[in-house]
């Protein structure tokens, strides 16, 4: 049996390559062998397509992109993937992400901003999002990683200016929940269980990613914790994903959900093995 794992084609930093590579070495620790490719050129097509070449050729595929197209494609030519391309597409939205999740597991106020398609056209007014939500507001493109793509606006001329920055673009509005100034707690999430926590604090930002100067340490995760990564690994068809919960007033709450969060730091926080814990869930699984 053999395994792809795909990841993206313009990746080129070690800590982007760490994740592929150690999966790689967990899966050959169980007589698996595995090639990392790049994700590109992979049109779906009966004959000569990569996608149907990659699905006549291995066994799965662990997929480390969040190219939603050629996730599609491969699920069409019968491959198994680690994780679901519905799964990515949910995770990769964050206002799909929410509405996915809505009444399931506890999150901060959130309102969608109303999408433009008129390049000309004055913003909706931010009055009302302000009043509702009070400020400071957190500001949120609906696509990006690593605390990117992520602003506060602390009053109203903030908010409107960004608003009218971000309007061509899909972006929601959250409460700024500010028990959770600076902090949040990434948790690694496996087949549904939860396989460590780390807790990012940062003095300097509100947005606590490692990416963004935080820094991390080990968290023992408690029950609430863990029941809130069930959840949102069932809801949401997950083999695996980093939870990034917020600490409320009256508990724990989902902020973002990442189907590929990269698990490099957490490990050398926590010491531990996430690659080999991902690997397991992937070969019972596939009843290797």
């Amino acid at each position: 049996m053999k395994a792809v794992i795909l990841i993206n084609p313009y990746l080129s930093e070690e800590r982007e390559l760490y994740q592929p590579r150690r999966i790689a070495e967990e899966l050959a620790a169980r007589g698996v062998g595995a090639d990392i490719l790049p994700n590109a050129w992979t049109a779906h097509t009966e004959r000569d397509g990569l996608a149907s070449a990659l699905a006549k050729r291995y066994a799965f595929c662990v997929y480390l992109d969040k190219d939603r197209y050629a996730a599609r494609s491969l699920e069409a030519c019968g491959m198994r993937l680690f994780n679901r391309a519905e799964a990515v597409e949910l995770c990769d939205d964050k206002m799909l992400t929410h509405i996915a999740l809505a009444g399931k597991v506890p999150m901060p106020e959130t309102y969608f901003a109303p999408l433009c398609y008129k390049g000309e056209a004055e913003h909706v007014s931010a009055q009302e999002i302000g009043e509702k939500l009070g400020y400071p507001v957190v500001v949120k493109e609906c696509f990006g990683s690593l605390g990117e793509q992520v602003f506060l606006a602390h009053g109203y001329g903030e908010l409107t200016a960004l608003m009218q920055r971000l309007k061509p673009r899909p972006h929601i509005l959250q409460k700024f929940i500010a028990e959770s100034a600076g902090q949040d707690l990434r948790v690694i999430a496996v087949g549904g269980e939860t396989a460590v926590c780390m807790r990012r604090t940062s003095e300097h930002d509100f947005r606590s990613n490692i990416a963004c100067g935080g820094r991390g340490e080990p968290f023992p995760p408690t029950e609430e914790v863990r029941a809130i990564a069930r959840r949102v690994s069932e809801t949401l068809r997950l083999d695996y994903c980093g939870i990034d919960l917020l600490f409320g007033k009256e508990g724990m709450l989902v902020c973002e959900v990442n189907s590929n969060a990269f698990f490099g730091g957490i490990e050398r926080v926590t010491g531990v093995n996430v690659a080999s814990l991902y690997v397991s869930h992937i070969c019972r699984e596939m009843g290797i």
